[in-house]
C-alpha cells in the first residue's frame, strides 16, 4: 500500500480501503459518524498483483493504481477512479507499462493536482522515475522520464496546498524532490538532501501555502522532516519500524501536525507538533490494543473535522478505528471493530 488509505469522500463519508488477494475492496460508512457496510470488491473483476497507490484530490475521489498480470512474466499497470464511498468504483483501465513492455518495475505512487488530474509515479528499474499524467478533459498524456539516479522503491506523492504535484524518493544517499513549477507541467527534479534514509519510509505532506514536509525514519531508527530549501531535523526517536501516517489538525486553536506509527510494543503511538515548528518538541503517547506485526495505520479528519485513526491488518482483515473526543487535548474514544 502507497499513499492513504483511509479518506473521507465529498459526501463526507469515511471509507477504508485494502488489498484483499488478488482484488481491492473497500467499506464504507452508511451515514458520517455511522455504521459501515461490509467490504466489497471495487474496480471489477480484473486480477491485481497484491500492490496499490492511492491518491485523493480536493474534489474527494479517490484515485487507485496497480499492476495487473498481462502475459507471462509481464505486467501492466492499471487505474480507478472512485468517485464517492458507498458508489462502485470504475473499472480497472489500463495504463500500459512504463518501459512499453515488461513485468513490474516499483510500487507506484499517486497525487491529484487542483484541476483533478491524478498523476502516476513509478520506480522504471532503471533508476530513475516514470510518470503518466491525466489529460483535464479525459485520456492520458504520454509517459514521460523524469530521470532520477538510483531511485529506490516507495515514493511518496504529495499536491500542495498551491495545487502543484511533488514527488519525493529515497536514493542511496539521501533523497530527491521533484515539483511542478506550472500547473500540467510535468515535475522537474529540484534538488536533494543527503540524510540516511531508511528505504519504505517516506510520507509527505502539505503545510503551508507552497511547502510540503517529508516525514521519513533514518538508519538511525530517528524520525526526521525534511521541507526543500532547509536542512533535515530530527523531530523524535521513532516509535517502530512501520511507516508514519501524518494530518494537519486544529488543537485548541493551533495549527498541527499529528503524526502515527505502529510502536514497537505493537499499539499505535501518536505525536503531535505544531505544523513546521519540529523543534517545538513532541513525544510518543500510545493508544489502543496489540496489533499484528502488519497492522498499518492511518490517519485523516470526518465530516466534523474531527481526527481519524484506523489500523488495518492485511493478513486477518481486522479494520479498527477511534475518533477524537469532543474536548480538549489528545483524547481518543475508544476503539472500536469495524
Amino acid at each position: 500500500m502507497n499513499g492513504d488509505w483511509l479518506l473521507r469522500g465529498r459526501d463526507g463519508r469515511l471509507a477504508a480501503y485494502q488489498l484483499s488477494g488478488d482484488t481491492v475492496r473497500c467499506r464504507a460508512e452508511r451515514e458520517p459518524g455511522g455504521p459501515w457496510t461490509t467490504p466489497r470488491t471495487v474496480g471489477g473483476d480484473q486480477r491485481l498483483h497484491p500492490v496499490l497507490a492511492i491518491g485523493q484530490g480536493a474534489d474527494g475521489y479517490a484515485h487507485m493504481v496497480s499492476w495487473r498480470p498481462t502475459v507471462k512474466g509481464e505486467s501492466g499497470l492499471v487505474h480507478s477512479t472512485h468517485f464517492r464511498p458507498r458508489l462502485a468504483a470504475l473499472d480497472w483501465n489500463p495504463l500500459g507499462h512504463p518501459l512499453k513492455k515488461g513485468d513490474r518495475t516499483g510500487t507506484p505512487a499517486v497525487a491529484v493536482d487542483a484541476r483533478g488530474r491524478a498523476h502516476v509515479f513509478v520506480p522504471d528499474g532503471q533508476g530513475g522515475v516514470r510518470l503518466l499524467a491525466q489529460k483535464e478533459k479525459g485520456g492520458w498524456e504520454p509517459w514521460r522520464d523524469l530521470k532520477g539516479r538510483e531511485v529506490r522503491d516507495g515514493l511518496a506523492a504529495v499536491t500542495g496546498e498551491s495545487g502543484l504535484v511533488e514527488l519525493y524518493a529515497a536514493i542511496p544517499d539521501g533523497i530527491a524532490h521533484w515539483r511542478q513549477e506550472e500547473a500540467g507541467a510535468p515535475p522537474v527534479l529540484q534538488e536533494s538532501v543527503r540524510t540516511p534514509v531508511r528505504t519504505g519510509t517516506l510520507y509527505a505532506l502539505a503545510t503551508s501555502a507552497g511547502r510540503t514536509t517529508l516525514y521519513y525514519t533514518d538508519t538511525g531508527g530517528d524520525l526526521c522532516a525534511w521541507r526543500p530549501g532547509e536542512g533535515p531535523v530530527t523531530v523524535l526517536a521513532s516509535a517502530g519500524s512501520g511507516p508514519i501516517s501524518a494530518v494537519r489538525c486544529d488543537l485548541e486553536g493551533h495549527d498541527c501536525t499529528l503524526l502515527a506509527q505502529r510502536s514497537a510494543s505493537g499499539r499505535v503511538a501518536f505525536a503531535a507538533h505544531p505544523t513546521e515548528d519540529e523543534s517545538a518538541g513532541a513525544w510518543w503517547t500510545e493508544s489502543g490494543p496489540r496489533l499484528p506485526v502488519d497492522a498499518r495505520v492511518s490517519l485523516t479528519t470526518d465530516a466534523d473535522d474531527r481526527v481519524v485513526a484506523a489500523t488495518l491488518s492485511p493478513s486477518t482483515g481486522q479494520l479498527l478505528l477511534a475518533r477524537r473526543k469532543d474536548e480538549p487535548g489528545l483524547a481518543l474514544q475508544a476503539w472500536q471493530h469495524v
